[in-house]
C-alpha cells in the first residue's frame, strides 16, 4: 500500500489528484492537509511514502514548510506541485531537498510518471528544467540565486507591482522588515531601482 499526503489549499484540487492517482496505484492510502499547521499534525500522526506540496499555503509559505519537514524527517520523499513556473521556485526547491517539481498546468501522465520515479527512488525534473539547469551550470551564477529564498519571494512581489505594505500585510511581517528585504536585494544584485528590478525580472523570465 502507497499511503499519499496531499498538501494543497484547494479542495477541488486535492480531490483531483486523490482521484487521478487511485487510476494509476490502486489500494493506496490518502491524506489530506489544506495548511502547514495540518501538515506538520498528519506527518507526525502517521508514515507517509509520499508527500506532495503546494508551495501556496494559506499559513506558511510551502518552502519554509518543505525546509522544515527535510530537517524533522529527512527521509520523507516530497514532490512540489505548484502553480510557479519551474523558473520561479524549482531549483530552491530541490536544492531544499524536494525530490521533485511540477507545475499544475503539467499533463496529468507527466505527474504519474514524476510520482513513479520518486517512488522509485530517483528525483524529478521535466526535460526542459533540465536543459535550464545545464545551460546555468555553463553560464554560471545569476545574481538572483545569491538571494535568501525570503529575499527572492519580496523580489518577485515587488516586480508585481506590490508596495511594501502590501508585501509586509501578505507576509506578516513589519514593513521595516520588508524594507530591510528591498535594500538586500538591491545590494547583492546590483540594482539601482525597481525599474532595474522588473527589467531583470522580465529579461530572466521569473514572472
Amino acid at each position: 500500500m502507497t499511503r499519499f499526503l496531499i498538501a494543497d489549499d484547494h479542495a477541488l484540487m486535492r480531490r483531483g489528484l486523490i482521484q487521478l492517482l487511485s487510476e494509476d496505484f490502486p489500494d493506496s492510502l490518502f491524506g489530506e492537509a489544506w495548511n502547514a499547521h495540518q501538515i506538520f499534525e498528519k506527518v507526525q500522526e502517521q508514515e507517509w511514502d509520499l508527500v506532495i506540496l503546494d508551495i501556496n499555503l494559506p499559513d506558511k509559505s510551502g518552502l519554509d514548510v518543505l525546509k522544515q519537514l527535510k530537517s524533522a524527517h529527512p527521509g520523507l520523499l516530497i514532490f512540489v506541485l505548484s502553480v510557479h513556473k519551474e523558473e520561479e521556485y524549482a531549483v530552491r526547491v530541490l536544492k531544499a531537498g524536494a525530490s521533485g517539481y511540477l507545475s499544475k498546468d503539467s499533463a496529468p501522465e507527466e505527474l504519474v510518471k514524476a510520482v513513479r520515479k520518486i517512488l522509485g527512488g530517483g528525483r524529478y525534473v521535466s526535460p526542459s528544467l533540465g536543459e535550464r539547469l545545464a545551460f546555468e551550470l555553463e553560464k554560471g551564477e545569476d545574481a538572483h540565486r545569491t538571494l535568501s529564498d525570503r529575499e527572492y519571494q519580496v523580489m518577485l512581489m515587488i516586480a508585481s507591482g506590490k508596495s511594501i505594505t502590501e508585501i509586509a500585510d501578505t507576509l506578516c511581517l513589519s514593513a521595516q522588515s520588508i524594507s530591510t528585504y528591498h535594500s538586500r536585494i538591491f545590494e547583492k544584485m546590483g540594482l539601482k531601482n525597481n525599474a532595474d528590478l522588473i527589467r531583470y525580472v522580465i529579461d530572466h523570465k521569473l514572472e
